[in-house]
């Protein structure tokens, strides 16, 4: 990926998804500004290049993955966004899969769900991580069914103590934008 297509998805990201305000976030901790990454990636263009700039990543840097997944809701668009680029190569054999909070009461009753298997390598992806709690009930529920989470991956971090709670997991948090990155 090219700088430019880096700067134009931090442009998008700053312009739809920024906001400048008091705001309680998932974790409970108070914050000056608020980041709905949603907002983003639901855009064409802003599916589309976080899509790439992810798996670019992915390809350029540390351990290959078989898969790509994350918590349901939040991961889902970015999944499908790194899946959408990866249908670029028609080699690529990189599959998507989402793990629910709770274990489905119905059906099959998974909680992993898509093309998750026991034994993969794994990379975990989120759109923004503040303390990385939800990322990581999904690194224990993707360990406990026999995956190995290899990479996590993030849109924007917010420098609020994910990368060091990834770390005491021996799993590096690798983001596209940090705090720095952003005009607090």
């Amino acid at each position: 990926m090219t700088r430019e297509s880096r700067q134009e998805l931090l442009d998008l990201i700053l312009e739809v998804s920024f906001e400048k305000r008091k705001v309680t976030l998932a974790s409970g901790k108070e914050s000056d500004f608020y980041l709905d990454l949603r907002k983003t990636l639901m855009l064409p263009r802003g599916v589309k290049l976080a899509g790439e700039q992810v798996l670019a990543r992915l390809m350029h840097g540390g351990t290959w993955v078989d898969s790509v997944g994350g918590m349901a809701v939040g991961a889902v668009p970015l999944v499908t966004a790194v899946l959408a680029a990866a249908a670029e190569d028609p080699g690529s054999k990189l599959v998507g899969f989402f793990v629910r909070k709770e274990t489905k009461k119905h059906g099959l009753g998974r909680q992993i769900e898509g093309g998750f298997a026991p034994g993969q390598s794994v990379a975990l992806v989120e759109d923004t991580t503040t303390t990385g709690g939800s990322t990581l009930d999904a690194v224990d529920l993707v360990e406990a069914a026999g995956g190995k989470v290899a990479r996590v991956l993030c849109l924007v971090d917010r420098g609020e103590g994910a990368a060091e709670a990834f770390a005491e997991r021996g799993i590096p948090l690798e983001p596209l934008f940090t705090r720095e990155d952003l005009p607090v």
